[in-house]
C-alpha cells in the first residue's frame, strides 16, 4: 500500500471539461466587497502548531480554469471561498471570513462588540477578534450570539470571552431554545462516531491540491482544534422576541429542525440587516449530513424562509449569514430568499410525490434533476449538500431507511454478505476481472459497489483495494458536492495507505458546560452492558454549586439518573461542585479518583466508595479512526 492519487481518466476529463456555468458573476464582487485587512499569509499559528493556513490553497487561482480532477462548478465555489480577511458589511457591522469554515460577525454596540458565531476553534476566533480590534479600535466583547447548535458556530467561544466574564454578567451569551440539549445530543452522545465520519465529510487528512482537497463547500476547510463551549445565559423561545443588546435592537425568528435542531434567524430593525444563520447560504445545504445527525425537516425549512419574507421582506437592506458572503439590496435579497424557499420545498414535495407512487429513496434519487429555474443559480447548487442524498433524507424522515421490500428488512452484515457475493462472482479473480472491465468503461459507481464486496471479504487483497481506490477517486473528481468529493477521496486515501493509528478518544471540550443530566446520558452510552449482569447499585450525588441532588443507579444493565432526591439504600453519597463530580466519575479508576479529590478537599464522601466501583468500572473507552471502507477489526 502507499500508492498516490491518479490522473483523471478519459471519462473524468470529458465529464469535467471546462464550461461556462452561466452563474451570476457578481458573486465574485460580493465575496470581495468591503475588504479592510487580512491576517498575514492567511495563517494562524499557536505554540502547538498551525491551526489555519490559506496558503495551502494557493493553487486555486481566481479566474483559472478547473483542473481535470475537479468538477468545474465546485472549482468556482473553491475560488469564491478563497477570499479571506476582515470585511465591512455596512457601517457598524463587519465579518471575518476565510479563517475557519464559518464566519464570525462583529457588530458595534454602545459599549463593546456583539459577536455572532465565534467559529469552531479558539485560536481562530481569537485571531479574528484581534484583527477586528487592531483594524477598527479595541472594544470589549459584551455579548455573544450562537445562531445554532453546530460546533463551528460556538466552538471558538473561549477566543472571544471567558467563563469568568460570562458568570460576572460582563458578557451575555444568547442562543435559540434547546441549544444545550441539541448541542450535547449531537456532539457528545453520538460524538465519537460523528467525528470519525466527519473526517470523510470534510477531508481534513487530505493534502490540499487539485487531486485532493480543494474545498468544503460551506468554506475552505475545518481547523484542527478541539471545540469549547460556554453555556448560554439567555435562550430565545418565541419567534418575534425582541431584545436590545448593548443598545442594538434585534428581532428573532426561531427555526428548529431546519438546518439544525436549535437555530434562529434574526433581523436588525433599525438597520435593515438580516442574519439567516446557516438556513440560507450560497449553496444547496444538506438535509442530513454524511457525518450523521438528526434528519432535517425540509418542509419546515422552506416554510421558515417564507415566514422570514412575510416578517421582514419590505425592510431588508442586506443579508449576511454564518457562511459565505453577504448580499446587498432589497430586490436581490428577496429574490435570493424566494429561490432558497422554493429549493427546499421542491425537494420535499417531489420526493414525497414519487414516494406516494411507490418508488423508494434510491429510485427517486436517480429520477429527480433540479429544474432549470433552480439549476441556473449557484446558491441552489449542491456544493455542501447533494440532491441525491437530500432526496434520501426526505424519504428517511417520513418512511425510515427501510424501502418496503422485505428482502432489505434484515440483510446480512457486510462481511458475510461480501463473502457470498465474491463466491457468486467466481472468486476474487473473477470479480476483479468484471470490475476492471467496468472501470475501463467509466462505470465507476458499479466498480465501487462491486469491489466493495471483495475488500470486505478479503481486506488484505491489494489489487481489490487499489481498484476500489481508483474507482472512488474518479467519482470524487467528477462530483460537484465538496462533501461527496472529500468522502470519496478520503476513502481512496485510506484504502491505499490505511487508517491512522487508533487511540483513545480525548475528553470532550463540552464537559464543563454540560448539565448533570447531559453528563449522565454520556456515561450511559459508554456502559458495557455485557459485563454488568446482576449488578444493582446506587450512588447519591450532591452538586454543591448547583444546589441539586441526584441518584445515579445501575439496574438491569442500564444506567438511570433521577434528580431532586437521594436514595436511602445508596452505597455512598458524594458531595462537591459539578466540575469535581464530573471529573471523578469520568476518570478511572474511580476509587483512586475519588480518593484524590477527597485528599484535595474538593469532595466529601459518606459511605463505601468501593461498593460503587462496579457502576464506574464498566464504562467503555471509544477509540478514534474506526474503519469505514474496510471491515471492523475482530
Amino acid at each position: 500500500m502507499g500508492s498516490t492519487p491518479k490522473d483523471a481518466s478519459a471519462h473524468t476529463r470529458a465529464a469535467n471539461a471546462h464550461r461556462d456555468l452561466g452563474f451570476d458573476p457578481a458573486d465574485f464582487e460580493r465575496a470581495g466587497r468591503g475588504l479592510l485587512a487580512q491576517l498575514p499569509g492567511g495563517k494562524i499559528d499557536t505554540p502547538l502548531g498551525t491551526v489555519w493556513d490559506m496558503g495551502r490553497y494557493a493553487f486555486i487561482e481566481q479566474g483559472s480554469a478547473n483542473p481535470e480532477t475537479v468538477n468545474p462548478s465546485l472549482w468556482r465555489q473553491a475560488q469564491l471561498n478563497m477570499h479571506h480577511g476582515l470585511f465591512e458589511v455596512a457601517p457598524g457591522i463587519w465579518q471575518a471570513r476565510g479563517y475557519d469554515i464559518s464566519n464570525i460577525t462583529f457588530i458595534a454596540g454602545a459599549t463593546g462588540w456583539i459577536v455572532i458565531d465565534p467559529l469552531t476553534a479558539e485560536p481562530c476566533a481569537r485571531a479574528c477578534l484581534q484583527l477586528a480590534n487592531d483594524t477598527l479600535g479595541e472594544r470589549p466583547v459584551v455579548a455573544v450570539i450562537y445562531t445554532h447548535s453546530h460546533a463551528d458556530h460556538f466552538g471558538g467561544v473561549h477566543g472571544v470571552t471567558t467563563e469568568a466574564d460570562v458568570d460576572a454578567g460582563r458578557c451575555r451569551v444568547i442562543a435559540p431554545a434547546g441549544f444545550m440539549r441539541e448541542t450535547i445530543g449531537e456532539n457528545v452522545v453520538a460524538g465519537y462516531a460523528m467525528i470519525r465520519r466527519a473526517m470523510y465529510q470534510f477531508g481534513p487528512l487530505l493534502p490540499a491540491g487539485p487531486r485532493s482537497h480543494v474545498d468544503c463547500g460551506l468554506g475552505k476547510a475545518i481547523p484542527f482544534w478541539p471545540p469549547g463551549l460556554i453555556a448560554p445565559t439567555e435562550e430565545i423561545d418565541t419567534t418575534g422576541t425582541e431584545l436590545t443588546v448593548d443598545g442594538v435592537r434585534i428581532v428573532f425568528q426561531l427555526t428548529p429542525e431546519a438546518e439544525a435542531p436549535a437555530e434562529m434567524n434574526f433581523f436588525f430593525p433599525d438597520h435593515g440587516w438580516l442574519c439567516t444563520a446557516e438556513n440560507c447560504t450560497h449553496n444547496m445545504h444538506n438535509l442530513v449530513p454524511i457525518r450523521g445527525a438528526l434528519v432535517r425537516d425540509s418542509l419546515k425549512w422552506s416554510k421558515y424562509c417564507g415566514e422570514l419574507l412575510e416578517m421582514f421582506a419590505g425592510r431588508i437592506s442586506l443579508m449576511f449569514a454564518s457562511h459565505h458572503w453577504p448580499r446587498w439590496g432589497n430586490d436581490d435579497v428577496v429574490q435570493y430568499l424566494r429561490l432558497q424557499r422554493d429549493l427546499y420545498r421542491w425537494m420535499h414535495d417531489q420526493t414525497m410525490r414519487w414516494a406516494n407512487h411507490g418508488y423508494n429513496a434510491t429510485e427517486i434519487a436517480e429520477m429527480l434533476v433540479l429544474p432549470p429555474e433552480l439549476a441556473a443559480h449557484a446558491h441552489t447548487t449542491g456544493y455542501y449538500g447533494h440532491l441525491a442524498h437530500n432526496v434520501k433524507a426526505v424519504f428517511q424522515r417520513y418512511l425510515s431507511w427501510y424501502d418496503g421490500n422485505p428482502a432489505n428488512l434484515w440483510k446480512l452484515p457486510p462481511v458475510p454478505a461480501a463473502r457470498r457475493y465474491v463466491e457468486l462472482a467466481g472468486g476474487a479473480d473473477g470479480l476483479l476481472a468484471a470490475a476492471r472491465r467496468a472501470f475501463d468503461a467509466g462505470d465507476y459507481r458499479w466498480v465501487a459497489e462491486l469491489v466493495n464486496h471483495l475488500v470486505f471479504a478479503e481486506p488484505d487483497n491489494t489489487a481489490a483495494r487499489e481498484l476500489q481506490a481508483d474507482a472512488l477517486e474518479q467519482i470524487g473528481y467528477q462530483t460537484e458536492s465538496s462533501t461527496f468529493r472529500n468522502a470519496f477521496l478520503s476513502g481512496a486515501q485510506e484504502l491505499r495507505n490505511g487508517c491512522m493509528p487508533r487511540t483513545p478518544a480525548g475528553r470532550s471540550g463540552y464537559l464543563e458546560a454540560m448539565t448533570p443530566a447531559q453528563f449522565f446520558d454520556t456515561l450511559a452510552v459508554r456502559l458495557r452492558a455485557e459485563d454488568v449482569g446482576g449488578v444493582q447499585v446506587a450512588v447519591n450525588l450532591t452538586f454543591t454549586d448547583l444546589d441539586q441532588q441526584w441518584v445515579l443507579s445501575l439496574e438491569h444493565r442500564a444506567l438511570h439518573a433521577v434528580p431532586g432526591r437521594h436514595e436511602p439504600t445508596a452505597v455512598c453519597t458524594l458531595t462537591g461542585p459539578k466540575a469535581v463530580l464530573h471529573r471523578v466519575m469520568e476518570t478511572a479508576p474511580f476509587v483512586q479518583s475519588v480518593a484524590a479529590a477527597v485528599a484535595d478537599g474538593a469532595l466529601t464522601v459518606d459511605g463505601s466508595v468501593a461498593a460503587a466501583e462496579p457502576l464506574f468500572a464498566n464504562l467503555d473507552t471509544f477509540l478514534t479512526n474506526f474503519p469505514l471502507v474496510e471491515p471492523k477489526p475482530g
